[in-house]
């Protein structure tokens, strides 16, 4: 990886040319923040072929000239040079442009022998998708199928069942004024989109994400996260032997690489990660008025009410909680309780750690490890200043963090001021679902929330009183596995949604039809000039009068429209007769 040095005690000169982003450099970055920074091209970046005169003052030269062989080491995912990298990722979307317009992909049997070619690659190369999360994240063999693929292959089926109906016209209610008329909704593709997958369920949200667009009939480039190295390998090995390359090209590589993919003009973007990094994009797509869905995160509250069987909660919570290291964006990120239920609930919370992932979960196949070290040393980091109840353990050299639980956590701790995305579970007190309401009203709306009461009421009453992408009642995560339901974000946590029909619907253009007739003119009469009081009576109740297709029977329909032409035609020859009358006399 390339490694840049910000040298803050020197006196840099700003115009001179060493200060302008160097072609292919890169921060050494082990997560989607370190991307943040990198992705602005920052000012300071450093280049080895310069001469150090250039940048600062020759006084300060010996203190540069130690840490000068650090400056540029080459990444896995360098190219040769430049240019090289940007023609990459330019000749791919054209690629994919290109394809799109040959139509090929509009054709609903085409999706479908893509879809079913996608299912075929998942079922087919379990081994391998295995292996490379196993080596990004110490997944177990069972957890690959249960946390990524058993949910793609799910997708795929709904939507190779349903695209048919999916992609079909839509017809929409009609008012009197066009009730001859056919007026409907025609789903359309809306050409090329970039998938930028994360690397926390590599599979799970750049495929997902993947399915939508193919089965919308779009070309898509897919860019999995490098920081999930072997899954991004493997991805970019086995997926063209499956799908259209030109119309489904991946491209991998880090900063370098996503910067020129924001430079080309799409058609959508789909972003899951950071909101940092998010806001990114954004700028990058207003470029090109570009419209984007984000699926990024955010801290999901866990509110646990006293009316409620807490060892089957405290056994969800922690399966949700700790499932791939506390690495999903939907994880309970805190919990909110009663001062008085605190100490069972940690002692439940550790009687499941101790179930689910034995005495040492570090020798469980079950327990997996944080991404890197650099995350690694984030999550150590936020325990400072907090009591911790049950766990702590780790080891720096295996990025390894056991399940945790932290005690008495005030509002203000450091734990509580960003995404923890780890194995940290944070207990706070309220003293009722008031508080409760108003603690997580106080702060970002979440990706998800999290209610465990056995009270339907006080359910419904936390859902419409607070505000977040998704609720789920008395489980975790489970509701990401619904395709039936829209998953996505609200506020800080995301824009837009995908998920069966979801998914497809917003990566089309859905399209609005009016078709009319060249006949019945005379009911046109009473938009034209002159207009009068009558020619607007008669407008006011044909424009406004609807009519609910849905409750009234095909023979029905047709007399009504049949009673109205009636209708129509003698009124305007009523009027015809009566201007002739006028005129003759």
């Amino acid at each position: 990886m390339w490694e840049c040095v910000c040298l803050h005690s020197y006196i840099f000169f700003p115009m001179d040319p060493l200060f302008f982003p160097a072609p292919g450099a890169q921060h050494c970055h082990n997560g989607a923040n370190d991307v943040s920074s990198q992705l602005r091209s920052s000012p300071f970046t450093v280049r080895k072929h310069l001469r150090p005169s250039f940048c600062l003052l020759w006084k300060h030269l010996p203190f540069i000239l130690p840490v000068w062989g650090n400056i540029s080491r080459r990444s896995a995912y360098c190219h040769n040079g430049a240019n090289d990298v940007m023609s990459r990722e330019q000749k791919a979307v054209d690629r994919a442009r290109k394809a799109f317009l040959t139509g090929r992909s509009k054709s609903l049997e085409y999706r479908v022998t893509q879809l079913k070619n996608l299912l075929r690659f998942v079922r087919e190369r379990q081994t391998e998708v295995s292996e490379g999360l196993k080596k990004d994240l110490r997944r177990s063999e069972c957890g690959t199928p249960l946390f990524e693929t058993l949910g793609l292959e799910s997708e795929i089926n709904l939507a190779v069942r349903n695209l048919k109906q999916w992609a079909a016209p839509r017809p929409v209610s009609k008012s009197m004024m066009t009730i001859s008329d056919q007026v409907y909704i025609q789903p359309e593709p809306l050409g090329v989109v970039l998938v930028i997958g994360a690397w926390n369920y590599p599979w799970a949200v750049t495929i997902g994400p993947l399915i939508g667009a193919i089965a919308a009939g779009n070309a898509a480039v897919i860019k999995p996260s490098e920081v999930s190295s072997h899954t991004s390998k493997v991805m970019e090995d086995l997926l063209p032997l499956y799908l259209d390359k030109e119309l489904y090209p991946v491209v991998t590589g880090g900063v370098t690489e996503t910067q020129e993919l924001l430079k080309q003009r799409f058609d959508h973007i789909f972003y899951t990660g950071n909101g940092t990094v998010a806001k990114i994009i954004m700028e990058a797509a207003a470029k090109h008025l570009t419209p984007t869905t984000l699926e990024l995160g955010g801290k999901s509250p866990c509110y646990i009410d006293k009316n409620c069987d807490l060892s089957v909660a405290c056994r969800r919570i922690a399966w949700g909680k700790y499932s791939n290291c506390g690495q999903t964006c939907i994880a309970p990120d805190y919990i909110l309780c009663d001062p008085s239920m605190q100490d069972r609930v940690i002692e439940e919370i550790k009687k499941n750690i101790k179930e689910f992932y034995t005495e040492d979960p570090k020798k469980c196949l079950d327990y997996g490890r944080i991404i890197n070290q650099r995350h690694f040393k984030r999550l150590m980091a936020l325990l400072e200043g907090s009591t911790i109840a049950v766990g702590g353990e780790n080891e720096e050299s295996e990025c390894y963090i056991g399940p945790t639980v932290l005690r008495d956590v005030k509002p203000d701790a450091k734990v509580m001021q960003e995404e923890i995305f780890g194995p940290l579970l944070p207990i706070l007190t309220v003293s009722s679902a008031d508080e409760a309401i108003k603690f997580i009203n106080q702060r970002e709306k979440p990706l998800a929330l999290y209610i465990f009461s056995s009270d339907n009421k006080l359910i419904k009453r936390l859902i419409a009183e607070t505000s977040s992408g998704g609720v789920l009642a008395n489980d975790c995560l489970m509701h990401f596995s619904v395709t039936s339901l829209p998953f996505g974000g609200v506020g800080n946590s995301g824009m837009g949604h995908y998920h069966g029909k979801y998914g497809f619907d917003n990566l089309s253009h859905l399209r609005g039809c009016l078709i009319k007739q060249l006949k019945m003119e005379g009911v046109n009469n009473m938009r034209y000039p002159p207009h009068t009081a009558d020619k607007l009576g008669w407008a006011r109740f044909f424009i406004l009068k609807h009519v609910d297709f849905g409750s009234l029977g095909r023979m029905a329909l047709l007399a009504l429209m049949a009673v109205f032409v009636a209708v129509i035609l003698q009124v305007t020859d009523y009027y015809t007769h009566v201007k002739h009358f006028i005129l003759n006399t």
